[in-house]
């Protein structure tokens, strides 16, 4: 029976030598390559065309989510799984829309990973079960429609310090505007403050750190 090829992508040497030495002990399994990156994977995922890329997310570079839609474009023929530490929302949509295969946790014990790669390389869809409950409650409750300029103004502000007066000021609007903006933030965002809201939209990408000035 020929083995399932592999290429593992990570950009922690000690996570792909670990992933790659229990693949190894298996000789259902051939491990093709390594990468480090999410271009790295990219060339050869296209190079060598495995049956399957273990893709970690968080890379330098071309994260996992731009490597996955990269080798959909270029006709890259493997199957993507991701096998991340990130079990959110922020995460897991991303690269699920990209169009992994499967998303598994890398806490997740040694069988139930081969098993993962086995029904990867069959085209079959693999998740985690939290992976698998967030997108199961997305279903069920669809999220709201995004957050409007106006509203990421406000909430810009917000995240920088600012009260609603300060806010309002700059935004030269009244502050039941303000506020009533905040609300709308709130309810989108499935949050009850305005530190939940900010803590919520970093975690979505929706606000990104400011560097040194």
């Amino acid at each position: 029976m020929k083995a399932i090829t592999l290429v593992i992508a990570d950009d922690h040497p000690v996570v792909r030598d670990g992933l790659s030495a229990m693949f190894a002990r298996d000789p259902a399994f051939a491990v093709l390559g390594e990468a480090a990156d999410g271009a790295e994977a990219v060339r050869l995922a296209l190079d060598l065309r495995p049956d399957v890329v273990l893709m970690d997310l968080r890379m330098p570079g071309l994260d996992g989510a731009g490597a996955i839609r990269e080798l959909a474009a270029r006709g890259g023929t493997a199957r993507v799984l991701v096998l991340s530490t990130y079990d959110t929302d922020a995460h897991v949509l991303p690269a699920i829309e990209a169009g992994a295969v499967g998303y598994l946790l890398k806490d997740a014990p040694r069988e139930e990973l081969l098993r993962g790669v086995r029904a990867a390389a069959r085209g079959e869809a693999v998740l985690a079960p939290s992976v698998a409950a967030l997108l199961m409650d997305r279903v069920r409750k669809p999220a709201p429609g995004p957050l409007s300029a106006r509203e990421l103004e406000v909430l810009r502000l917000v995240a920088d310090g600012a009260s609603n007066r300060e806010a309002a000021s700059r935004l030269f609007l009244t502050e039941a505007t303000v506020k009533s903006h905040l609300l709308n933030v709130y309810a989108k965002l499935g949050v009850n403050d305005r530190a939940a809201a900010v803590a919520e939209a970093y975690e979505r990408g929706l606000l990104r750190a400011r560097g040194p000035s």
